[in-house]
């Protein structure tokens, strides 16, 4: 449909049907087997069931075809009703959670990883998918630090932009991309204490130097959706902040899609304190720019009279509804209603979507510590124990699409490679303390204590037959996600104890750590001979991982987020400000900026990650000591892969303004390339580096940069290599 044959559409619309354009209901309103989060089943009104513009949480070719029929039978205009998902990491095949794709530094592949999942939901009817999520995490304590990219601005940019191209592809009548929605505007990761839906204080500089950007980034591949943040930030609802949705969302970003809220945001402005009613919740809502209000029932329920009153404009509202039925049109939804529902059947998990599952399981492993190379693992008497060893619960609790019988378990995997003569099994304890607090409430077994006494005596038995114990352990996932804030960053005692009765009968120890968020891992690497994050793998997780500890692929993940050593650390990042009295490398420390009982800095830090293979760095250098405004400089360094083995690194560039009219960070990633080489072999790797890249949030509130010192840094890590000097003129 042509744009004057949309506004013609529009203008013939009834008050009453453009209002519902921007009403979303859950997809149980439609169908009682779908997946819902926040709302009872069966409150809306037959008219609003009728009329609503969109609905969630449902999917699948043929339910979606006869909701579509009898849907647009009963619209006065035969709008086609569109149906949107939580595609997070996954629909059928389940990929890495996304802080594991953050773990790859590679862009590419998390580009194909939302190719994928496109695919795959389009072919079951979906049209939208509310991902990415561009928050900025720096506190393990919030649970949904499992569905960002991790505590760095450019990196979750990148990370963030490449996802929005492989959801949305060239062309969004392709049938086999779907609308992105980049969320959650804005600063949502940075909520108080680490606790969810909690208020956000930033100031402007913070908000814009680090918040924004990755928003920002994504923003620039134009996608058909952002959606708001449950936070108040500064003490306004952002589901309610002008400044946000219109002055930096609209008029900065120069965002021209649709803006939906989050799951009853609208209504909850009520909660915060900031509207009087539903009345006024949809007045605050519409005035801020939401175009869609989702499962709050305040625009159903009061969006007409408050146009009819005057309180509202003919023009806003039309200018919302216009951002919808283009949204439709974009998706070919008027040419063809029906889009990805003519198949009879649901997505097939193929071949080629399993490998890419595979590798990028593989990219997102990290490495943490391999005393005496025990790993990769030898194809001798290995036991593999642990809750999660013979697991098929290896998504996260965002890809409630996906289906656990779809999974390779570690078990499954490890027969592959090594077969069943050289390899046990055990569960060793269960996954839950006694009384685990999960998302969906308390976890609790009436047996508890005898059925781990049970399971103890099995793993130590199997543990004395083998010569390496490979320890399959972490958080179960339903305690990372949505509404699973802790303050204890601890792994259940139940599976810290049985660490340590397996230590005790002297054999080796390879633990894997699977997981959605930063662990305390002190005890842990203490007692293990090689450490490594596996995160929430996904439908090839046992695949990946295998190929990883069995050689075949060498790990080349790196940390996308600090691991503290205490919680108490929290919130913790490596881009943190000097402070006028800095803890020195040496003695005295008294009257420094310190701990008294820990580091400063983190247990793993953000970069980090070993490989089978060592590389050397050397000869680093720039091409010139002073940067103009229109010129370029180049950092280089050569990399040499010094060990046995084929292996993949990612080379950091890091770099400081030493002096600024606002204090700078102690290092800032400035780019970063990831490298595969044989052993032996060497290669020059070059960052160019440009004025703009150094401006940054002034003290005179304006995005530039100042002529000065810069130190550059091209290392393995946020904490190594030495620094580089220019000048900025």
């Amino acid at each position: 449909m042509d744009k004057e044959a949309l506004k013609e559409l529009l203008n013939d619309m009834s008050l009453e049907e453009k209002v519902m354009q921007l009403v979303q209901i859950p997809g149980s309103e439609y169908d009682s087997d779908a997946e819902i989060t926040g709302i009872e089943r069966g409150q809306a009104k037959d008219r609003v069931k009728r009329l609503a513009g969109s609905t969630l949480g449902i999917w699948g070719s043929r339910r979606l075809r006869k909701i579509q029929e009898e849907y647009m039978k009963e619209h006065p205009h035969h709008i086609p009703l569109m149906f949107m998902l939580d595609v997070i990491h996954g629909h059928k095949t389940v990929l890495p959670c996304p802080l594991g794709q953050g773990a790859t530094f590679d862009p590419d592949a998390v580009r194909k990883g939302a190719a994928l999942q496109a695919m795959e939901a389009a072919a079951d009817g979906v049209h939208a998918t509310f991902s990415p999520m561009a928050d900025l995490c720096r506190d393990a304590r919030w649970g949904r630090i499992m569905e960002s990219t991790g505590e760095d601005k450019l990196l979750n940019s990148f990370m963030a932009a490449a996802m929005v191209e492989g959801y949305q592809g060239g062309d969004l009548k392709d049938p086999a991309h779907i609308d992105a929605c980049v969320k959650h505007f804005a600063a949502y990761g940075a909520a108080e204490g680490g606790r969810d839906y909690n208020n956000t204080e930033l100031s402007e500089h913070t908000l814009r130097e680090y918040y924004l950007r990755a928003y920002g980034e994504a923003i620039k591949k134009d996608p058909a959706m952002v959606m708001t943040s449950f936070n108040s930030i500064n003490g306004i609802p952002a589901t309610g902040s002008t400044f946000l949705m219109k002055k930096i969302l609209r008029e900065e970003f120069g965002f021209k899609g649709v803006l939906i809220s989050d799951w009853g945001a609208v209504g909850e402005l009520i909660n915060h304190g900031y509207a009087k009613d539903q009345k006024d919740a949809a007045l605050k809502g519409m005035t801020a720019g939401v175009d869609i209000d989702m499962c709050s029932g305040c625009y159903s329920g009061y969006l007409e009279e408050l146009v009819k009153e005057g309180a509202v404009s003919h023009e806003m509202l039309d200018e919302a509804v216009l951002r919808v039925l283009n949204m439709k049109n974009d998706l070919g939804l008027f040419e063809d209603p029906f889009r990805g529902l003519d198949k009879e059947s649901a997505p097939v998990i193929t071949k080629e979507g399993r490998l890419l599952a595979r590798e990028a399981v593989a990219g997102s492993l990290v490495l943490l510590e391999n005393k005496e190379k025990v790993l990769p693992l030898k194809n001798e008497k290995n036991a593999f124990i642990g809750p999660f060893a013979d697991t098929k619960r290896l998504q996260s609790s965002w890809a409630f699409s996906g289906e656990d019988d779809n999974t390779v378990s570690v078990w499954e995997a490890a027969l592959e490679v090594y077969g069943a003569e050289n390899i046990r099994t055990a569960a060793g304890c269960t996954m839950f303390d006694q009384d685990a607090v999960t998302a969906r409430g308390i976890r609790h077994l009436d047996n508890w204590q005898e059925e781990n006494e049970r399971l103890l005596r099995e793993a130590l038995e199997t543990a004395e037959w083998a010569d390496t114990v490979v320890l399959c352990i972490g958080e179960d996932s339903t305690q990372s996600g949505e509404a699973t804030s802790k303050v204890s960053l601890q792994l259940p005692a139940v599976q810290l104890k049985l660490i340590n009765e397996i230590k005790k009968t002297g054999k080796r120890i390879v633990t894997l750590i699977f997981t959605g968020r930063p662990l305390e891992l002190k005890e842990v690497r203490e007692l293990s001979d090689a450490l490594m994050i596996c995160w929430l793998p996904g439908t090839e997780g046992g695949h990946g991982v295998l190929d990883v500890i069995s050689g075949k692929t060498s790990p080349s993940g790196r940390l996308p987020v600090s691991f503290p050593y205490t919680v108490g650390q929290e919130p913790l990042h490596y881009d943190a400000y000097p402070t006028g009295r800095p803890k020195p490398e040496k003695g005295p420390f008294e009257y420094t900026s310190r701990y008294l009982d820990c580091e400063n800095g983190a247990l793993y830090p953000f970069g980090y990650g070993l490989s089978y293979t060592s590389f050397e760095y050397y000869d680093a250098k720039l091409s010139a000591e002073e940067l103009s405004a229109n010129e370029a400089i180049t950092a280089s360094v050569r990399v040499r892969n010094s060990g046995n083995t084929k292996g993949s690194v990612t080379v950091q560039l890091y770099i400081r303004d030493v002096t600024g009219s606002r204090v700078r960070p102690v290092r800032e990633l400035a780019g970063f390339k990831k490298i595969s080489m044989d052993p032996g072999a060497e290669e020059t790797v070059s960052f160019e580096i440009k004025e703009e890249m150094l401006r940054f949030w002034t003290a005179e509130e304006k995005w530039e940069s100042e002529a000065g010192k810069f130190l550059v840094w091209i290392c393995d890590s946020s904490v190594g290599g030495k620094p580089l000097e220019f000048s900025l003129r």
